[in-house]
């Protein structure tokens, strides 16, 4: 089996090789990974122990991010090393400054896993939510390297599940703790016998709550709202596009924000053609130069959780596509959510829709009717914004966890 998850590596990279002649991120992918030792050997000291903080992409290093930050500041002596999987996580925060160093993870051969680590000297190591590599994961093993999984999720069909999923349990024996986001994962967990399980939740609960009381105000937001109400559509698709723009027409006395997922050149250009009159957040130069616009398009990234604050109803974007993308920042700031039918890999979604703080909708007239209920119903944004203050902790958890190894010299 491991001969042939080395070959899957190995396959991966070749494929990635062939896709980036037409793709910005594999392009990315590949760039960032060249001569990434050199650049580790230059940023890292190898005589000195670091905290390795891993994250596949943005999403994951947002919801690992409490933890880093509260560590960084409760122990300001610490050299912390960040790396990432995606391009999507690297290259928006590659010059996050709390961080010693921040690097793409080099693939996981054995090779590569024992180069990295006799480079950065990991004291302990963290994994936010998924990503198992064997190699990574056998070395820290093996040199006694505390490793933990923070907001954890497991599904039953997942490998490490299944009976001929022994390799992938391999990878779990070498995990010194697991904090999981739900009483399955803990299930799932224990129904393998292991008990170093405890159940956290969710570090983006912290994460979002946080944003709430830190957010600062944005001057062009503001006064392209003015005293209309405000419907914000996050992270969208094309397909969710298309039932927003159906609602805009019917609705002018309402603003809409709309922060598509994808902000290349074209798409955006086609957005333009299909709202006439809409303004790109990109090219105000300073001032509203139409307030009476309806329509703000958001083409940069990393404004969206502050933008939550001036909305009324929230539609969250990929729930038409692979699944929803995050929901709690909006709810964080007391507004009703709204999104597609794909919902089923996020527990918050579910609750939410359980608190009656959210809805669910796979068409127009369901959305058309979602928005009509949720733009009148004050309860669904305080069920919405007590939901996220009832779920904080899971940070000062794992850092209680965490304060033995930490605190003493070496390990």
């Amino acid at each position: 089996m491991l001969l042939l998850y080395n070959f899957g590596i190995a396959l991966y990279k070749m494929l990635i090789y062939i896709v980036s002649f037409f793709n910005l991120k594999a392009k990315l992918f590949l760039k960032g990974r060249e001569n990434i030792f050199s650049k580790i050997k230059e940023k890292a000291d190898g005589n000195q122990k670091h905290i390795w903080f891993h994250f596949a992409s943005l999403g994951e290093f947002e919801q690992g991010r409490p933890v880093l930050e509260e560590l960084k500041k409760t122990h300001p002596e610490k050299k912390i090393i960040v790396t990432f999987f995606s391009p999507s996580g690297y290259e928006i925060r590659k010059n996050y400054a709390l961080a010693d160093g921040i690097f793409y993870l080099p693939l996981d051969t054995k090779k590569n896993a024992r180069r990295f680590i006799d480079l950065i000297q990991p004291e302990i190591a963290i994994f936010t939510k998924y990503e198992f590599w064997y190699h990574y994961f056998q070395l820290l093993h093996e040199r006694k390297v505390p490793l933990l999984i923070i907001s954890g999720i497991f599904r039953p069909n997942q490998l490490f599940f299944k009976w001929y999923g022994g390799f992938y349990r391999k990878m779990l024996h070498c995990v010194t703790h697991f904090f999981v986001q739900n009483t399955e994962s803990v299930n799932l967990l224990e129904g393998l016998n292991f008990k170093n399980v405890s159940l956290s939740g969710d570090t983006r609960f912290d994460r979002v709550a946080e944003n709430v009381l830190t957010v600062q105000p944005l001057p062009l937001i503001e006064e392209f709202c003015g005293q209309a109400p405000v419907f914000i559509a996050g992270s969208t698709w094309p397909q969710d596009e298309q039932l927003i723009i159906a609602l805009i027409a019917a609705y002018p006395q309402w603003k809409f924000i709309i922060a598509p997922h994808e902000i290349g050149p074209s798409h955006i250009d086609q957005l333009v053609k299909l709202i006439p009159g809409a303004l790109r957040y990109t090219q105000l130069d300073g001032q509203v130069s139409q307030p009476e616009s309806q329509v703000m398009l958001i083409d940069n990234i990393g404004l969206l959780s502050s933008i939550y604050q001036y909305g009324k109803v929230v539609y969250i974007g990929g729930g038409f596509g692979v699944s929803i993308h995050n929901t709690l920042e909006a709810a964080a700031f007391g507004l009703p959510v709204i999104f597609g039918p794909k919902y089923d890999k996020f527990q918050e979604a579910k609750d939410l829709l359980q608190i009656n703080a959210a809805i669910t909708i796979s068409s127009m007239p369901q959305l058309s009717s979602a928005f009509e209920k949720l733009q009148h119903d004050a309860d669904a944004g305080t069920a919405a914004k007590k939901y996220v203050q009832d779920k904080k902790g899971a940070t000062r958890q794992i850092l209680t966890y965490l304060e033995p190894f930490i605190s003493r010299d070496g390990l």
